[in-house]
């Protein structure tokens, strides 16, 4: 018999020698060799997926996305009510404002305040819009944030709302993270990471400075500083009756920080509440949301209780808190925030959305629920007002579940019967259709919901898109998807979102029970839903097609590795996966506290069971897995999703890659991109899957 002498497949980085990486040339983002592999891979992905099918569906997803009759969101800054809009003829779009009697009659006449299609291609530039600050009061000036390519980093350029062009001699502020805000017209306060020494290891600010009109942005008076180990800062403005404030947020890290009061001299105090409680602060108003229990004033208040007491008693020392609002198993705060002088809270009640309006007076706090809640479906609520110190009390509402478009209403100071703004028409055939809510067993014995659209009746072959979160206590909701459902649902497939542990769909406890040594149980329990879909004879597994993106694209690289007998197809986009060197990539050291930090032997033996980077061996079944990711993303390093192709290219699987050259952490700048990444992975699903609705 003759030895088999071929080499075996290189199997590094392995957990057994983690820092042995081959691939480390990837991490280049512009590396000249790293974009020639990225052309190669992009070109044989296209050359497999981007097939008449593909240019269908891309076609279908832009014209979808670019849609005339879609709602206009909007805030009002003074008079006005300002929206930005993308379309067909103005991909990067253009900023506007109407009047906002026209706008609640439903006949708005748009003015165009800046066309950032005409100010790309008169200044060659890859703008994306990132925002705008409006001057209080006189609001004839603007500080615009603009994006290279989609990125988190921006530059500032004031613009004159009266002109109608960028000041001569403004405000500029060269590409960073971060930004500014108006003091007052000749004044700015700074949180950006420009200059050396002014970012954190995380890459965010750690400076607020004042910078006045005319002079450098590098030279500018340093008014607060926190440690480079830490997140960032970042700084606004309050102007109360009794005069301007300034508020200085201090991340320690991801859940961690604190709140400081100041002045233009300088901090004057820091609230005394922990360091893991979010504060929610308008003039003398002050509500606080422990993440842990707190023992304050003689009692003891648990997580996400929401206490509430008037600012200027909190600093003279009193600490008789009022509870606005406290959690049950299945009761979940979900977001808190003021609208004037009154405390918004919205919440689940067994994933059922519930909002209340707390108000002061003399005799005390009082409750009222908002009217026109639907007790199914997912719910927005917002300030109609941006700047929160003109806001008047009035509401904005967005209602919506998988079969049902999106309806925008307004809520009246008074609280009385909502008024309906727009309704989106359907984008897709929704009959025959169902939303159903189910669980799985996970590994542990727990219960994970999971919310299913798709045809009445069981037929044990669905085509299903299954996907997930799972991190940071974002809590994924059931919403109406108009390109998954046209492309999708309408011919016949199933859509299935599951609310593992890790989000904030239970509060506190579920986020936690997925965070660090938790976050491979939340992935068990994604793999839980995928079996679970299979017991109740909906479908198979080989007819499972998996997505998920940036902490979801961590939870898909580990479904290969992890339970690739569960799933028939994955589409891991703009993924963290190698959670060896993720704090050493971008903002990757800020996620320390929701991953652990793999510098620490104790973190790195439970991280190590998640780094699909370092599982992926050779001889494996894995199902077929399309790794997409974005060159300008600077949140998630491209690194990551490049790294993992290129080993699971290298131990002999057929792992598909794709990264275009734009589009920051998402799925495209505009409608061309973000449908032709969207068709890309719906079309690899499907091909993959075994499911060809709709032949060409």
């Amino acid at each position: 018999m003759t030895k088999n002498t071929a080499p075996l497949p290189d199997p590094r980085p392995t957990r057994e020698y983690p820092d042995d990486d081959p691939y480390l040339w990837l991490e280049e983002v512009d590396g000249e060799n790293a974009l020639a592999w990225v052309e190669t891979r992009n070109a044989e992905t296209l050359a497999l997926y981007a097939d008449a099918s593909f240019a269908r569906d891309s076609d279908t997803a832009r014209d979808l996305m670019d849609r005339p009759d879609r709602i206009a969101m909007v805030r009002r800054r003074g008079e006005q009510l300002y929206n930005f809009w993308k379309d067909a003829e103005h991909p990067r779009g253009l900023w506007r404002r109407a009047d906002e009697s026209g706008y609640r009659a439903g006949t708005p006449e748009w003015d165009v305040v800046l066309d950032l299609d005409t100010l790309a291609a008169s200044e060659g530039e890859d703008w994306v819009w990132a925002g705008a600050d409006l001057l209080p009061v006189s609001r004839d000036r603007v500080l615009l944030k603009l994006s290279r390519g989609g990125g988190d980093a921006t530059v500032l350029r004031e613009f004159d709302l009266t002109e109608r062009s960028f000041v001569a001699d403004g405000f500029i502020l060269p590409e960073a993270k971060g930004g500014a805000t108006w003091l007052d017209r000749d004044t700015l306060l700074l949180s950006s990471a420009l200059g050396d020494g002014m970012a954190t290891r995380a890459g965010y600010p750690r400076t607020v400075r004042l910078w006045a009109r005319g002079t450098d942005p590098l030279a500018a008076r340093i008014l607060f500083e926190s440690a480079p180990e830490n997140m960032g800062v970042w700084a606004g403005v309050e102007r109360p009756p009794t005069g301007e404030r300034i508020v200085i947020a201090e991340r320690t890290g991801f859940f961690d920080g604190f709140l400081h009061l100041a002045d233009r001299e300088g901090v004057e105090i820091r609230l005394d509440v922990p360091s893991d409680a979010e504060i929610h602060l308008h003039h003398d108003g002050l509500a606080v949301q422990p993440r842990t229990a707190w023992s304050v004033g003689g009692r003891t208040y648990g997580p996400d209780t929401v206490l509430a007491i008037a600012l200027s008693d909190f600093l003279a020392g009193a600490r008789d808190f009022t509870v606005l609002w406290e959690p049950s198993e299945r009761r979940a705060l979900q977001d808190v925030f003021w609208s004037g002088d009154r405390l918004v809270i919205g919440a689940l009640d067994n994933l059922s959305p519930r909002f209340s309006v707390c108000e002061r007076s003399a005799a005390g706090w009082t409750e009222r629920p908002i009217p026109g809640v639907p007790a199914i479906g997912t719910v927005s609520v917002w300030p109609l007002d941006a700047d929160p110190d003109d806001a008047d009390g009035e509401l904005s509402a967005l209602m919506q579940d998988p079969v049902t478009p999106p309806t925008l209403l307004a809520i009246p100071p008074a609280l009385s019967t909502p008024t309906v703004l727009r309704t989106t028409p359907a984008t897709f055939d929704a009959a025959g259709l169902r939303v159903t809510r189910h669980e799985a067993i996970s590994a542990d014995g727990t219960r994970i919901p999971y919310v299913q659209t798709g045809p009445v009746g069981e037929t044990g072959d669905a085509p299903v898109h299954l996907t997930a979160y799972g991190g940071f206590k974002v809590s994924i909701l059931p919403t109406y998807q108009a390109v998954m459902g046209k492309l999708w649902l309408e011919p016949g497939g199933t859509c299935v979102s599951a609310n593992i542990r890790g989000g904030g769909e239970f509060g506190t406890a579920w986020h936690e029970a997925g965070r660090r040594e938790g976050k491979a149980l939340a992935h068990d329990d994604f793999a839980a839903v995928a079996a679970d879909l299979v017991a109740r004879g909906v479908t198979r597994p080989h007819r499972i097609a998996a997505e998920g993106g940036s902490n979801g694209g961590l939870l898909i690289a580990n479904m290969l590795t992890r339970y690739p007998e569960r799933f028939g197809a994955l589409f891991c986009t703009i993924p963290l996966i190698d959670m060896r060197r993720y704090t050493k990539l971008l903002a990757g050291a800020s996620w320390i506290a929701e991953y652990g930090d793999p510098d620490d032997p104790t973190d790195w033996s439970f991280l190590q069971g998640i780094s699909a980077y370092h599982a992926a061996r050779a001889g494996e079944p894995y199902p077929p897995i399309l790794i997409a990711t974005s060159r300008r993303d600077d949140r998630v390093h491209p690194g990551h999703a490049r790294k993992m192709a290129a080993k699971l290219q290298a131990l002999g699987y057929g792992a598909a890659f794709y990264e275009p050259a734009a589009g920051g952490h998402g799925y495209g700048n505009d409608s061309t991109q973000a449908a032709t990444f969207m068709a890309l992975g719906i079309n690899f699903l499907r091909r993959s899957i075994g499911w060809n609705p709709n032949p060409v």
